[in-house]
């Protein structure tokens, strides 16, 4: 009888416990499961802390802020559909285009279906800027200081208080949540926004979310995106049977007229130029034509930080003398940007504004008062490449999908214009959608974010496109030879230090071992080499000049070092200050490509911010000459990333033997003078 009687308490504990806030909800079971016979006083305590845990969820359904939704947003007449499908479902799927108000709205549709009183409502962008912009807009419109309801979350950086109930943040912040929380117990809804993109992080995420769903079911899940391949993402959170739902959101309530204006070498610009004049004279020109269309602001899409400032210097110097220059107000916009610098976009202007920017504007972030698009059609991606095995960052063309999403940013205050550089048949021949990250990533970097990660084994893994079986095997053998790996699959420490690295493996690992080498300035020159295209040129029909302009730069000991004194040569010519004309001109004289230069430096710049921020230090000074000791200093440390690019010189002719039955031969611009028995090579391109 006494037994039952307890039992009976304790059953009426735990049904308490499902009405407690969920990051308490755990905790609490944890402790009634170990709660013993007799125990009256850990019982007691039990039944407080459930009853306090209720209390304050109590309390946080009085406070939820009153809200409307803006009538202009075409997502404000489906609101109560969509809440009504997030209250009976635990995946929805909202498929909108730009404009549709998906971002800001579906938070607040949240809180009208009861969500975000048992946990927070974690929102999830794709970049930094956007989590904090969107953030800031959610708090505005329910009237309440940032960081109080709504707060966000970025690296470095947390702005979100004890009693918030929305919470923007970055898709690797909640994945590096999971970390120590592998149930989101901080969370009663995921909202993952821009689904679209498929980066890594995001189809992680997808994955690790189907995992949970079956573990908390009271947990929702909405996959929002612009260009969302809706059907596949329905059967991936549902079954080919019954799909989860989907709802489709109409976009901007403004047409947008799309004109072209092809620059004249329009395919060399992501190839093989070595100049951007033409793309950022075209963008002057586009400006001009607009400006002649009346009010309103320009947005212009650039492949990177570079060209944006080049391209603003260019328009300042064209467009000074113009009538209008007085009233014209030119603003960068890209990820790196100071917060302040970043709130230059929000804030009102006296005159009309043109904002260059990169990709981080094409979706979620909204610039305000933008009437008018200029489309280069470029982006910076990062693709791998089998053959060589390594990472590439080049300048690529946007697919559809993206070029539509940009030319949606138009359609907001009135009638939109969006100029594309770029001719309707190219547009027509590109492909409908970017290649999601995991299709054009190393499958080593995949199989050690998620070793580091603790998302289990890549093969069991359940991806929305599951990478090939080969490729897998690939990438464990060459973390195995990386020492990332042991034999039997298990991360290693020098692995988790190689997750933390942005870089190929390879390179990476060559990064890694130049810390304790002391040789960090010139791993970091040579590291970035690898990510980009080679910088020497050599014509077939100039073959014998390009060589000869090159010898400058030859060290007949490695061609590692000639990178080196190239390196030099640029910095140097960048030091002289000369004209962008002459600076280019310079570099043809010895057959060197000035946008691969300008890539190679933008490369080392972002591996020289990310190991600043990540704390280390190291001597920025290069020696020169390089001495024997330092060579071979510099050619151990390469043997640790390049271990398989090892070759031996055939006794037949010159060429070389390397691992797995791969036949190479030494190229006729190396500044090798003779053919060595063995040689390490870099990845070719």
């Amino acid at each position: 009888m006494v037994a039952q009687r307890m039992s009976m308490v304790l059953e009426k504990l735990r049904e308490k416990i499902g009405d407690a806030l969920v990051r308490d909800q755990f905790q609490l079971m944890s402790r009634l499961n170990r709660i013993r016979d007799g125990d009256a006083a850990a019982r007691q305590q039990l039944a407080q802390d459930i009853a306090q845990s209720v209390e304050k969820k109590r309390r946080r359904a009085l406070g939820v802020p009153d809200f409307t939704y803006p009538e202009p947003l075409p997502i404000a007449q489906r609101a109560a559909e969509i809440e009504a499908l997030i209250r009976t479902h635990q995946f929805i799927i909202v498929s909108g285009e730009t404009g549709s108000g998906k971002t800001t709205q579906l938070p607040k549709i949240c809180l009208a279906a009861g969500r975000g009183i048992a946990g927070l409502i974690g929102h999830t962008q794709p970049r930094r800027m956007a989590a904090r912009a969107v953030a800031t807009r959610i708090a505005q419109e329910l009237n309440t200081p940032l960081g109080d309801v709504v707060g966000y979350k970025v690296r470095f950086h947390d702005k979100t208080s004890p009693n918030a109930y929305i919470k923007l943040m970055t898709d690797g912040i909640l994945l590096a949540e999971t970390q120590h929380d592998r149930w989101l117990s901080s969370y009663d809804t995921i909202i993952i926004d821009e689904a679209h993109e498929r980066s890594l992080n995001i189809d992680f995420l997808l994955g690790f979310l189907k995992q949970l769903a079956g573990k908390r079911p009271e947990l929702k899940i909405i996959i929002t995106s612009a260009t969302l391949d809706a059907e596949r993402f329905a059967r991936h959170f549902g079954t080919e049977e019954k799909p989860a739902p989907i709802i489709e959101v109409s976009g901007r309530t403004y047409p947008v007229t799309i004109r072209y204006r092809p620059l004249r070498d329009a395919d060399d610009i992501s190839e093989s130029a070595d100049d951007e004049q033409d793309m950022e004279e075209a963008i002057a020109d586009a400006v001009e034509e607009l400006w002649r269309e009346g009010s309103g602001d320009i947005l212009a899409f650039l492949p990177g930080e570079r060209e944006i400032r080049e391209t603003a210097n260019v328009l300042r110097k064209l467009l000074y003398a113009r009538p209008y220059a007085a009233q014209m107000e030119i603003l960068p916009l890209f990820a790196r940007l100071s917060v302040d610098e970043q709130q230059r976009i929000f804030t009102p202007s006296h005159g009309r504004r043109i904002v260059l920017a990169t990709n981080v504007a094409e979706t979620s972030l909204t610039v305000p008062g933008v009437r008018y698009v200029i489309d280069t059609g470029l982006a910076r991606v990062k693709r791998y490449n089998p053959r060589n095995k390594t990472t590439l960052l080049r300048i690529e063309k946007i697919a559809q999908a993206a070029a539509q999403q940009r030319a949606g940013r138009c359609g907001r205050v009135a009638d939109g214009i969006c100029i594309r550089l770029y001719s309707e048949d190219d547009f027509n021949n590109r492909p409908s959608y970017t290649d999601p990250e995991i299709l054009r990533s190393s499958l080593a970097a995949v199989i050690l974010r998620m070793a580091a990660l603790k998302l289990g084994s890549v093969e069991n893994f359940p991806f929305i496109e599951p990478p090939a079986a080969r490729a897998v095997t690939d990438g464990y053998q060459l973390l195995r030879e990386l020492g990332a790996m042991d034999a039997s699959g298990k991360i290693t420490k020098l692995g988790y230090a190689l997750a933390r690295l942005p870089l190929d493996p390879r390179v990476g690992r060559i990064v890694l071992e130049s810390q304790g080498k002391h040789c960090v300035s010139e791993m970091l020159i040579i590291a970035s080499a690898l990510a980009v295209p080679d910088p020497r040129e050599r014509p077939f029909e100039k073959q014998q000049a390009a060589d000869q302009a090159h010898a400058r730069f030859h060290d007949d000991r490695s061609d590692f070092i000639t990178l080196l004194s190239i390196w030099r040569f640029f910095s140097a010519l960048l030091d002289e200050r000369l004209s962008h004309r002459k600076t280019v001109d310079r570099c043809r004289e010895v057959f060197i490509n000035y946008l691969r230069m300008r890539e190679w430096r933008d490369v080392h710049q972002q591996l020289v911010q990310t190991l600043k921020e990540d704390g280390w230090q190291w001597r920025d000074a290069l020696d020169e000459p390089v001495s024997k000791e330092k060579y071979q200093v510099l050619h151990k440390v390469l043997l640790s990333g390049l271990l398989s690019n090892i070759g031996m010189r055939s006794e037949h002719d010159d060429s070389y033997q390397g691992m797995r039955g791969i036949n190479f031969h030494l190229h006729p611009g190396s500044g090798i003078p003779k053919p060595p028995v063995f040689l390490r090579a870099a990845p070719p391109e």
